[in-house]
């Protein structure tokens, strides 16, 4: 033991300290070193190229130094700062899906906007590939907004978010933590950490029944670990049953067919990493909505099955005072969760329009 030379550690405050070693030595790699992507530069979306618009792919980095992949999409003819918007979602779904198609729309109405996949999936980098995360996905929208008040055509007070689906949740979470975004627009969006802790209509909310998803999922762990590969939850399946939910042959006859399917969208193939729901268990997105001061905008179809949702989040939410109709929840008579994923004609784009125009002011 004698001959064994122990380097002195110093324990303070919480702090571990190296003698000779301090912050000033130490240079972290911070948004220097972006993964080099393979970025489709044909037009392969699930949507027409509006001729209103200029489009090229653009790339940034989260604090988790995940390199995402973006289409920015810019009205033509535009001098000045701009209103910018980031947009994500469907959850499962790729930019070249749901989002790319709000976001040039938006793109036409005068905003610069930006479609982008988020952490581990479609032309973003990130490994393991198809996995979730409630807190990095959250900071993708956060590196989304880094990206936009920089960028020299934006201007850095008007920015907001658009959510779909899943992403409309962490649209709201991400609006909790971040003051940058001035505007939020969280459309047919699902609370992901809810339904996966308790069940579609809080059918399994209970401690048994997440007791019994834990041990399921910690047993795939343990087969992922051995297997060197995560095994993928599945996608919307191939086949229907034919006992199938109205809801379920909704997402078919969108991720499944010429409508929306695309070949890098999870929700269309293999789907999700099957160990992705184990955060979002203990991760209560909601948390902190009720805790919003910038302007939220909730969209949901009165027949959709995830209106419990947006309904949900908005009874917690407040307006601020002086700021009248700054928390706005907008029901679309007779549409299903899906069918403000595409259907133009049913989508409120004036409304989400002036909401901006209003906001990003």
């Amino acid at each position: 033991m004698k001959n064994i030379k122990l380097r002195t550690i110093i324990l303070l405050s919480g702090i571990l300290s190296i003698p000779g070693l301090n912050a000033n030595n130490v240079k972290q790699s911070n948004n220097n070193v972006m993964e080099t992507l393979n970025l489709t530069q044909e037009w392969d979306k699930t949507f027409p190229k509006s001729d209103k618009i200029d489009h090229c792919k653009v790339t940034f980095i989260n604090r988790y130094g995940i390199t995402l992949a973006a289409d920015m999409y810019k009205p033509q003819n535009t001098t000045g700062k701009l209103s910018a918007i980031a947009v994500c979602g469907p959850f499962g779904a790729v930019k070249e899906q749901s989002s790319g198609l709000y976001a040039q729309e938006m793109a036409e109405r005068g905003f610069l906007t930006i479609a982008f996949d988020p952490s581990f999936t479609g032309e973003s980098g990130g490994t393991p590939r198809y996995m979730t995360s409630p807190d990095i996905n959250t900071e993708d929208f956060s590196a989304a907004i880094d990206f936009l008040v920089t960028h020299p055509d934006v201007d850095p007070e008007k920015v907001g978010v658009i959510g779909i689906c899943g992403w409309g949740g962490l649209a709201i979470n991400a609006a909790a933590s971040d003051t940058r975004i001035k505007a939020t627009v969280a459309s047919t969006m699902y609370d992901m950490s809810r339904v996966e802790a308790n069940g579609y209509f809080d059918a399994s909310d209970s401690a048994e029944a997440r007791n019994e998803t834990r041990r399921r999922l910690s047993e795939q762990r343990t087969k992922d670990y051995l297997n060197g590969t995560p095994l993928l939850g599945g996608g919307v399946p191939d086949t229907l049953p034919e006992n199938a939910p109205q809801f379920l042959r909704d997402y078919y006859d969108y991720y499944k067919t010429d409508r929306g399917y695309h070949s890098r969208s999870l929700n269309s193939n293999g789907g999700r990493n099957a160990t992705s729901p184990i955060p979002w268990i203990n991760t209560p997105l909601m948390s902190r909505a009720g805790e919003i001061e910038n302007a939220v905008m909730i969209i949901h179809g009165e027949k959709a099955h995830s209106l419990y949702f947006g309904s949900d989040a908005y009874k917690n939410m407040t307006v601020t005072p002086g700021k009248d109709n700054n928390k706005i929840l907008m029901i679309i008579p007779g549409a299903s969760h899906t069918d403000l994923y595409d259907r133009k004609e049913i989508i409120p784009f004036s409304a989400m329009e002036t909401f901006f125009n209003e906001h990003l002011k």
